[in-house]
């Protein structure tokens, strides 16, 4: 059996109305549905070809935030089409006060935030395989230079 790729995530969240609100103003997931007698909400994203990309089931005011460096799930990767769009997040993220990090992997240009739970996620960028070089069997974490990254991808096919 070969696994081909991460098709969906489910997140447990207080609200489920404010954490949907979070990913559809971060990442343009649309509301795909609520179903009767939960407090849940499926997202889709408009550029994906999936049922649906995210669940978000909600658990209460009161439940606590994930504790940073316990046993469990650290973040998810969104992966996002061009730098350019990496370069949108970021401001976007940004002014939603949610931007926690950047980091250069050599194969992928990352930005790493947290939603209003302290769930962690990254929004990354994949640099054209062919390019790789050094960094292809390597496990790299170098600071991001996003305005160096922009000059030199931009407007760059990312097939």
């Amino acid at each position: 059996m070969g696994i081909t790729r991460l098709n969906h995530a489910v997140l447990f969240v207080r609200d489920a109305d404010v954490a949907a609100e979070f990913y559809g103003s971060a990442f343009g997931f649309t509301e795909l549905s609520r179903p009767r007698g939960m407090r849940a909400v499926f997202m889709r994203s408009p550029s994906g070809g999936n049922h649906h990309d995210l669940g978000l089931f909600e658990v209460g005011a009161q439940a606590p935030r994930p504790t940073r460096g316990s046993v469990g799930l650290y973040h998810l990767a969104w992966e996002i089409d061009t730098i350019e769009g990496l370069a949108e997040m970021s401001k976007s993220l940004q002014e939603m006060g949610a931007l926690t990090g950047a980091s250069d992997h050599g194969v992928s240009k990352s930005l790493y935030g947290r939603d209003p739970d302290g769930n962690e996620f990254e929004v990354m960028w994949s640099v054209p395989s062919d390019a790789w070089g050094e960094y292809a069997n390597e496990a790299t974490v170098l600071p991001l230079n996003l305005e160096r990254e922009l000059e030199r991808w931009g407007s760059r096919a990312t097939s």
